[in-house]
């Protein structure tokens, strides 16, 4: 036995409150121990073995995200995060540092004791803080599924003194640094919860009970039937008209032509194109997410279905900026981004290859191709020259990051573009990381920032694609960027 696990070290010199708190440590288990709980002898050693190596955790994030939807995938996501900080900290730390020997079985009926007895120091119980960890991140993103998952985290915990493999304080410690290790996660990567956007400027839309004089389009090319369901469950006067991607522009028009308020339920490019028809029509805007990106109504504040329906039968809602284009003839909005550069080519290098040999081997292929590309895809005229720039980006709304977690907008009526361009040179690939990781510094060897209002791009040859909430189209020469201020009222639940 290596010395750092040496059990049998006596303990120095009187301790009266140690040997106290171990005396009612050891009494606390043998009660314990001599208590038959109904059921218990079957059920808390299977389950005890089951949360070997988070075997039982992984399965329930597995559960979660199966659900299908955003707040559980992301629940499921903190809980792992959680229980891989708690496991590293135990096992590099906490069972070296007190190094406490397993309790004695002799009290434990044979029938609950393990087959497998663990051969590590007592203290702090692994199981437990795995328990904890996962169970407390899962609740501080979602409190329904923590609710649901802290049953089975808390019988986790109390099957390691029931079968035996440790004290009570041990199975106390472990989950107090389980849920620790979720705390700390929770301020590295901040919760959704605490980066609700303010809820202003608050707009006058019409409240509509059951949802009448709501025409929902839905793009089933998203997978939204879930969603329309469940929308035709809570707003049963509503109207919804599900149709294929290339029919939603047509859709969209025919619905603003009889609707108080037009919906959509799709990905962002769908929403993009119900923004377009809302701020042609006048009409407030109910947004649904459904497909794979969802960043516009995530930032706004509504995740699902039932969201959405507190807040039309309320009335509740806000005004938001909508981020406008022009090049030549060329007209469009944008909600979340506006990009020309490495980003458009490699979505159309995507697009190129996908049907071939799938979504994700061409995401690769698209982003080896591009990022290899002995030119620069994009130059631009700054400060009466022409330079190269890999990447310029437009965003509807200045981009925060808090921790480690990606950029997000807490104000979507803030009058800013806010503008990031990466700059030509080498390795691409480093800069574009660099830019990344950089965030809204204004000042970096291959990054630059800047928040505006309006913005126009000089010297931009004709023909260059350019990206605008994730669909591609060509420019027709020089680009103007501006903001509509607060031109789009949507609904989204404001604070009671």
């Amino acid at each position: 036995m290596s010395p750092d696990l040496d059990l049998t070290v006596p303990t120095p010199g009187p301790r009266p409150v140690r040997n106290g708190f171990l005396r009612l440590d050891h009494r606390l288990f043998e009660a314990v121990a001599a208590r038959h709980w109904p059921g218990g002898d079957q059920v808390l050693p299977r389950l005890s073995r089951s949360a070997n190596h988070g075997v039982l955790w992984f399965a329930a994030a597995a559960g979660l995200a199966a659900s299908r939807t955003p707040r559980a995938r992301r629940a499921a996501t903190r809980g792992l995060a959680s229980l891989t900080l708690a496991s590293l900290t135990i096992n590099t730390l906490g069972k070296r540092t007190v190094r406490r020997p397993r309790p004695v079985l002799d009290p434990v009926p044979l029938v609950r004791q393990l087959k497998r007895q663990p051969i590590t120091t007592s203290f702090p119980s692994g199981h437990a803080a795995s328990a904890a960890a996962f169970a407390t991140g899962v609740a501080l993103e979602s409190p329904a599924w923590g609710a649901a998952v802290a049953p089975l985290a808390a019988a986790v915990a109390v099957s390691r003194v029931y079968t035996g493999v440790h004290f009570p304080s041990d199975v106390l410690a472990g989950a107090a640094l389980g849920a620790g290790a979720a705390f700390a996660v929770r301020g590295l990567v901040p919760t959704r919860a605490q980066l609700v956007p303010p809820a202003r400027p608050r707009a006058e839309l019409p409240a509509l009970p059951e949802g009448d004089g709501l025409v929902m389009v839905a793009n089933t090319g998203s997978g939204t039937a879930d969603r329309v369901r469940a929308l035709c469950d809570a707003l049963p006067r509503a109207e919804v008209v599900e149709c294929e991607p290339a029919e939603v522009p047509a859709e969209l028009e025919k619905a603003a032509g009889r609707a108080r308020v037009l919906g959509v339920c799709g990905g962002d490019g769908t929403v993009n194109t119900a923004a377009g028809v809302a701020l042609r029509h006048r009409l407030p805007l109910a947004v649904l997410p459904g497909g794979t990106l969802n960043h516009f109504a995530y930032d706004l504040g509504v995740e699902d279905v039932r969201t959405l329906c507190r807040a039309l039968e309320r009335g509740e809602g806000v005004r938001v900026d909508v981020g406008r284009f022009v090049s030549g003839g060329l007209e469009g909005v944008f909600l979340n981004t506006f990009s020309l550069g490495v980003y458009p080519e490699l979505v159309r290098e995507r697009e190129r290859w996908s049907p071939r040999i799938g979504g994700w081997p061409a995401g690769v292929l698209a982003a080896v191709r591009v990022l290899r590309a002995d030119r620069h895809p994009l130059e631009a005229r700054v400060g009466g020259r022409r330079r190269p720039l890999w990447m310029l980006f437009a965003g509807n709304g200045t981009y925060h990051r808090m921790g480690l977690a990606p950029g997000r907008r807490l104000d979507l009526a803030d009058g800013q573009l806010d503008v990031r361009v990466v700059h030509g040179g080498r390795r691409p690939a480093l800069r574009l990381l660099s830019a990344a990781l950089a965030g809204p510094l204004t000042r970096s060897p291959a990054h630059a920032a800047v928040q505006v209002g309006r913005l126009r791009l000089t010297g931009i040859a004709p023909g260059t694609l350019l990206a605008y909430d994730g669909e591609i189209t060509e420019t027709e020469g020089d680009v103007t960027l501006e903001k509509l201020p607060q031109a789009l009222p949507v609904y989204r639940p404001l604070p009671s």
